[in-house]
């Protein structure tokens, strides 16, 4: 993962999310957002250290679920997670930055760019065993605390034919793949950080059919 402090992430000016429409919590659909935010005329990338102190930027997260039959990927983040104000909460979504290696490795800005940060991200993190289709089904925003202030997610539904996925770093623990109703029950326990609890309360709206990704 490399030292985080001299990571340059993409970000968008706050400036732009407003002209654009803001709003809380999850909204269906990217529409005009996501042409917008992944124009290279309108991202660029900065510091992770300055950025997470920043409230006039949003950096932006692609926020990846995973779905088998009527279950959920849930995990737990361990102590040693690189996002401490996050750690020891459960979660139901593989997250992180774009980064400027990402723009190395794709040769390009705007969706390869951002592509490649998703798959590099998700491949971090969990090994993948099992056939799978992804989406792209809307955005996640919580200005109400620090670590929602300066972040934008993407949400991505991964719709898994097996559930053989396994953590591929220590940050991840306690895996599993939980019902609807085993994810209310945390989420109304408070055991869910902001962006998972947020997306547990509007399933329904989740689930809607969305675009896949690429096609």
């Amino acid at each position: 993962m490399g030292n985080h402090s001299l990571e340059n992430v993409l970000v968008i000016p706050r400036s732009l999310f407003d002209a654009l429409g803001a709003f809380h919590g999850f909204q269906a659909g990217s529409g005009h957002y996501l042409p917008a935010i992944l124009d290279p005329a309108n991202n660029s990338f900065l510091c992770r250290a300055d950025a997470e102190t920043d409230p006039s930027h949003k950096q932006i997260i692609p926020y990846a679920l995973f779905q088998h039959g009527d279950r959920f990927l849930h995990y737990v983040r361990g102590g040693n997670a690189g996002e401490q104000r996050l750690a020891s909460k459960g979660s139901i979504g593989i997250g992180g930055h774009v980064n400027e290696d990402d723009y190395r490795a794709s040769g390009s800005l705007g969706w390869d760019l951002y592509l490649t940060g998703v798959e590099r991200e998700v491949a971090e993190e969990l090994q993948i065993n099992s056939p799978y289709q992804q989406s792209i089904i809307g955005l996640i925003n919580d200005d109400t605390t620090e670590v929602g202030q300066v972040h934008l997610g993407v949400v991505h539904l991964f719709t898994l034919k097996s559930p053989d996925v396994v953590p591929n770093e220590d940050g991840i623990t306690n895996l599993t793949f939980l019902t609807r109703d085993e994810l209310n029950e945390r989420a109304q326990g408070g055991f869910l950080e902001s962006w998972s609890r947020l997306i547990v309360e509007n399933l329904d709206q989740v689930l809607a059919p969305a675009a896949a990704v690429g096609g």
